[in-house]
């Protein structure tokens, strides 16, 4: 979709979870690890716009965008194949406008439940 001149990128909600070596390293050398999130959404062509430690099911969030979703899965295969995380969960993300552009779409859809 193009839009003002360029391609309009996705964004992505990326939930990672540390392996238990992973965070025994941080602990032992403390370390930025959204420097490192940068270089690696950096170097397939996205960018990172927010990198945050959490509580629960996840060790950190990232919000990221993308040229696409081929670059976003390049991403994980690259992380996830060093080994340091045990759960790298990627959710596509979009706008509110473009939310309900889709409700809007739905109106024209033929789908009928099972009956």
């Amino acid at each position: 979709m193009r839009k003002a001149g360029r391609t309009k990128w996705v964004s992505y909600l990326i939930q990672v979870a540390y392996t238990a070596d992973a965070a025994k390293a941080m602990v032992k050398a403390p370390q930025n690890r959204e420097d490192a999130a940068r270089k690696a959404i950096e170097s397939l062509g996205g960018k990172l716009h927010s990198f945050y430690f959490c509580f629960g099911e996840y060790d950190a969030v990232l919000i990221a965008e993308a040229p696409d979703n081929i670059a976003v899965a390049a991403a994980g295969l690259a992380v996830s194949s060093a080994g340091a995380l045990s759960k790298f969960h990627t959710t596509t993300l979009i706008t509110t406008a473009d939310g309900m552009e889709a409700m809007k779409l739905a109106k024209k859809s033929t789908y009928k439940p099972p009956k």
